[in-house]
């Protein structure tokens, strides 16, 4: 008697549990916080925060005719001024400290399930140039997400981070009428600039000098390489997408980081390289920005070496509809030719001059 009365009770328990978790699973497919499984309801609060969880649900399920991708220098994009300006209908996917293959691979992920996107925007970090193709700074992503597989999505319907991460906060948001977050704040950031808050996080006193500081073979196949296999192959795999593809242009102490490593020439023969090969095609417009000198030396606009605030994001995509900075096959030798002049001859030491009569 005993023993029935304790296999009921396991058997309850087994069954308690199993509907549980099945309870659990539903919601999850309900509220489906990073859009795995269907789009945003209407009726719904949405946090739109962790990339590596989100886009991908972006790029399967929203409504969208062109793209916003890149690092951390393409988060502060705004879609609604892309649309105002090109007519489109845009989503953001930024990935913060992203290798090109990853932006690639999101990329085709995306256009292979919509093929109605007619525009992407790609900010290419130009220090990604001379990496190894498949250069990647992070290890661990949730691939469970990225696939069609149904049998991993256990760790996405049974997770207990993205129940308390995901799901809960945009229940509570929906139940005390928060607005969702727009996709012009998604990702975006606000933080000082100026040359103090730069010089927080540059030193150009211990800048690391490379063993190699030439453009050589073995340069000139990374940048091969990186660039067909991210960009060319996905060019060439979808020829009715026009990409706008432009150079991030760093601050003037990037450069100055470049001159005493003595590798501007390295860096402008990679770029020189990397133009050649992208302006091969007819779907792709490049865009280079480093002679818009108001903007590079003016330390005002930067919250590090490399990191420009919102203002610059929204002048690259007016630079981009007036047609600045593009570069073509008659132009790009000369303008390169002139952006090595400034960079190798400018007076890096007058940036800091202030700062130094201030100390």
């Amino acid at each position: 008697m005993e023993q029935q009365t304790a296999k009921k009770w396991f058997q309850k328990c087994i069954l308690g549990l199993s509907l549980l978790l099945v309870l659990i699973a539903a919601v999850v497919v309900f509220v489906d916080p990073y859009f795995h499984y269907h789009k945003p309801f209407d009726f719904m609060s949405y946090r739109l925060y962790e990339e590596r969880y989100i886009n991908d649900g972006i790029g399967r399920h929203f409504d969208y005719d062109a793209i916003i991708t890149g690092t951390s220098m393409a988060q502060n994009f705004k879609p609604s001024e892309l649309d105002a300006l090109f007519g489109t209908k845009a989503v953001k996917m930024p990935f913060s400290g992203a290798g090109y293959a990853e932006l690639s691979e999101n990329l085709d992920r995306a256009l292979a399930r919509n093929g109605n996107v007619k525009m992407v925007l790609w900010a290419v970090d130009f220090n990604g140039l001379l990496r190894s193709y498949d250069w990647q700074q992070y290890e661990n992503y949730p691939t469970y997400l990225y696939d069609d597989n149904p049998f991993n999505d256990v760790s996405y319907v049974l997770n207990k981070s993205i129940l308390y991460h995901g799901v809960m906060p945009n229940v509570l948001m929906s139940l005390t009428g928060q607005p969702r977050t727009t996709m012009d704040e998604y990702s975006s950031w606000v933080n000082e600039t100026g040359l103090e808050h730069i010089m927080l996080s540059y030193d150009r006193n211990n800048v690391n000098i490379p063993a190699t500081v030439d453009f050589g073979e073995t340069e000139k196949q990374t940048v091969i390489q990186t660039i067909e296999n991210n960009f060319v192959d996905l060019i060439e795999k979808y020829p009715d997408t026009e990409f706008f593809l432009f150079y991030t242009p760093y601050s003037i102490c990037y450069w100055d980081a470049l001159n005493i490593k003595g590798t501007i020439q390295r860096q402008t023969e990679a770029e020189k390289l990397a133009t050649e090969i992208l302006l091969q095609y007819p779907n792709v417009k490049l865009y280079n920005f480093f002679d818009q000198y108001e903007v590079i030396c003016n330390l005002d606009y930067y919250n590090d070496d490399g990191h420009y605030s919102a203002e610059i994001n929204s002048r690259i995509l007016s630079w981009m509809a007036e047609g600045t900075g593009l570069l073509t096959q008659d132009n790009y030798a000369e303008r390169l030719k002139e952006e090595q002049d400034f960079y190798l001859n400018y007076d890096y030491d007058s940036i800091y001059q202030e700062l130094e009569v201030e100390q």
